[in-house]
């Protein structure tokens, strides 16, 4: 997932910055203001996830459900966490956070998730492209913020580390013994469903 616009209200500067007051002691502001931007774009991934999450835990059937959706809720509980985290990071670096659903979606780059009631393995397809996206920008981002506060970076690194956990848990249900994910190569959700549905890895 990427954000590709920046806020469109009267607190954001013209380089996509926002504008802030002040920022952590011993930072330059505009460094702050670089990092709150990076921050705000993962508030907006992480709270799409968390959500995107809940709805597939809502929507799995057939073979495996019950792993599956107990395999989701800590998920969820642990990306809320690092919204969270992330949110008061913002304040604390004078910024202003936004978590609000009209914000999410002006802002986020990418569309709703796609698939409605199905099955496991086809909602697990699916997820395999979205965290593939979450991760690819949240090492971005840590590449981005690394010279400017290594504070953030910390803070994005240990979220990192669960979010592949996460992925990986994904992918193990996918995988095959030769190492082949059935959902790789997709490049939409609704594709990576069909695939992951059509070979059944294991069965």
């Amino acid at each position: 997932m990427t954000i590709s616009e920046t806020s469109k209200d009267s607190s954001t500067a013209l380089d996509g910055a926002p504008e802030i007051a002040y920022t952590i002691p011993g930072m330059a502001q505009d460094a702050g203001a670089q990092v709150v931007k990076n921050l705000q774009e993962r508030l907006i991934a992480l709270t799409d996830l968390h959500l995107t999450l809940k709805h597939v835990h809502w929507n799995v059937v057939g073979p495996n459900f019950i792993g599956v959706h107990e395999m989701l809720d800590p998920q969820v509980d642990s990306v809320r966490e690092m919204a969270d985290s992330v949110a008061e990071r913002i304040s604390a670096m004078g910024g202003s956070p936004v978590g609000t659903p009209g914000h999410l979606v002006a802002q986020r780059s990418w569309d709703d998730y796609s698939i409605g009631r199905a099955g496991t393995i086809e909602h697990l397809g699916a997820l395999d492209l979205v965290y593939q996206g979450v991760i690819a920008d949240y090492r971005a981002a840590i590449e981005s913020v690394g010279e400017l506060d290594p504070i953030t970076e910390d803070m994005l690194i240990d979220h990192s580390t669960d979010l592949e956990q996460f992925h990986w848990f994904v992918r193990a249900h996918l995988e095959n013994a030769g190492g082949e994910v059935s959902s790789s190569g997709a490049s939409s959700e609704v594709q990576a469903a069909k695939q992951a549905g059509e070979k059944r890895f294991g069965e």
